[in-house]
């Protein structure tokens, strides 16, 4: 196995361990047993434990897709596509726990440990956009096309559903629906645009 190959297996592994147990509660040397090396050859790849763990968030930070994302994003709030842009946070809230469902729980973890790094990361990475869709949001308040109240109200109500579904869905697998992830984007984003009271 070449040098690469086995420093990303070293972080696969210690990303599934470190989603199971945390940074705390996961060794070195039960990373090497998961990947079926010694710990000399984690330390050859990584000169501490934390080294590992700030190369498993480089690793998932330049996988993520964020500048596409970004793209996507601003393509919706030029053409003041409200419902689009919205519907697409939504969509990526839920294919985010779908496809990185490991991952996610490896950030609660961190932050239910108070991990400094891992929080930074999380920051860095949602921020910004956080940041950009709320002058966004803001500026169609101004336009009278959006509900005047705080904007990060609007942003918060875009993603809190989406969070804690996906968090049901994926991390705790109690939904028991057969509601597809793009239905239930499309009736996340309604509701916010609409509300939930029939037409009188």
């Amino acid at each position: 196995m070449s040098g690469e190959d086995r420093r990303r297996q070293l972080i696969e592994v210690a990303i599934d361990l470190f989603s199971k147990k945390g940074f705390g509660g996961t060794t070195t040397r039960e990373i090497a047993a998961a990947a079926g090396v010694t710990e000399a050859i984690i330390f050859r790849h990584f000169a501490t434990k934390q080294d590992l763990y700030t190369a498993i968030l480089d690793y998932k930070g330049s996988a993520s897709g964020l500048d596409k994302w970004l793209v996507e994003a601003e393509g919706f709030m030029e053409s003041n596509d409200d419902e689009g842009l919205f519907r697409l946070i939504v969509t990526k809230i839920l294919e985010m726990h779908r496809t990185e469902s490991r991952f996610e729980r490896l950030m609660i973890h961190a932050a239910l440990e108070g991990h400094e790094l891992a929080v930074m990361h999380h920051n860095q990475m949602t921020l910004g956009i956080g940041a950009r869709i709320t002058e966004y949001v803001e500026r169609r308040q101004r336009e009278g096309a959006l509900l005047q109240c705080h904007p990060s109200t609007v942003l918060f109500s875009v993603c809190g559903a989406a969070q804690f579904y996906a968090m049901q869905k994926y991390m705790y697998q109690l939904s028991e629906d057969q509601v597809s992830d793009e239905q239930m984007a499309n009736d996340f984003v309604r509701i916010l645009m609409h509300g939930v009271r029939g037409v009188q």
